[in-house]
């Protein structure tokens, strides 16, 4: 009798489970990326003490000197955490992204470590919510586009 009544007890706790991880990963990186987002209008995150590597340093500016990208890169993780946030078009803000996950594992990895863990942790949620909403991306992933 317990033993059917821990197998029923686990069974509902298993759909009930994969409805809240989705829910927490959506948050865990909408957070931070409105969060992000804002400061690249506000400033109201403080600068790391320890300066950057000359070869990030010079990359950083090239982007500052441009005028639009951070901007650009601000707005974008503004849009993608909201939407997140508030579980709208959550495939369109992965893919929306994505890109800026490619560019910082590249930044890290090449001219900048000290990042490279919190950005595993982003890149994970990304990664386990592009699997949650593998379904919409299978028409992006198909050889041959429908016919009209």
């Amino acid at each position: 009798m317990n033993e059917l009544r821990s197998e029923t007890a686990a069974a509902s706790n298993k759909p009930r489970l994969s409805r809240v991880l989705p829910a927490v990963a959506r948050f865990l990186l909408g957070l931070p990326l409105v969060l992000f987002g804002l400061n690249a209008f506000l400033n109201f995150i403080p600068p790391p003490d320890a300066p950057l590597p000359e070869r990030a340093m010079a990359f950083v500016t090239a982007l500052v000197n441009t005028g639009y990208m951070f901007p650009l890169i601000g707005a974008t993780q503004l849009c993608v955490g909201l939407l997140l946030v508030c579980n709208r078009f959550v495939p369109l803000a992965l893919v929306l992204i994505a890109p800026f996950f490619v560019h910082a594992i590249v930044f890290h990895a090449v001219l900048e470590r000290s990042g490279l863990g919190m950005l595993a942790v982003f890149v994970a949620l990304e990664g386990y919510l592009v699997w949650v909403h593998r379904a919409a991306f299978r028409p992006l992933l198909s050889a041959r586009a429908p016919s009209d």
